[in-house]
């Protein structure tokens, strides 16, 4: 649960709306902006940055998360995601987020700033796999 002093979902979904415009989508023309709020209290935020080889294209979800962890954040609240049609986040996205907390929130909106849905990880990726599911190691 994110705590009182919190930024609110609207201000989550206009940083993403704003971010979004910086968006690297020649292929797809399919903008997407993030931000994630880390429980530190610090908003971190992302764009999809699509390439030839769409393999290698990132979504903003997890460039907003990677661009987290790289600066030693590991625990967040929420994540707000904007397209043009209120595009919920990827598989792949839902499984990097729920590595960090299947109790993230997560507002999805449309290129208006207009709230679609509020939901968690947890809703978004029901039985996630995660370390639990591993193999214990012999140390």
């Amino acid at each position: 649960m994110m705590n009182k002093t919190a930024p609110s979902s609207q201000v989550l979904i206009n940083l993403a709306k704003e971010t979004r415009k910086k968006a690297y989508a020649p292929y797809s023309n399919y903008h997407v902006g993030a931000a994630l709020l880390g429980k530190s209290g610090k908003i971190y935020t992302g764009v999809n940055v699509e390439n030839a080889v769409y393999p290698l294209t990132l979504c903003a979800e997890r460039v907003a998360l990677f661009k987290a962890i790289s600066e030693g954040e590991r625990e967040f609240d929420a994540i707000s995601v904007v397209t043009d049609n209120g595009g919920s986040p990827c598989g792949s996205c839902r499984q990097a987020l729920a590595e960090f907390g299947l109790d993230i929130i997560v507002y999805i909106a449309d290129g208006e700033g207009n709230l679609i849905e509020e939901t968690t990880v947890r809703d978004l990726l029901p039985r996630a796999f995660g370390a639990e599911d591993l193999p214990e190691r012999n140390s």
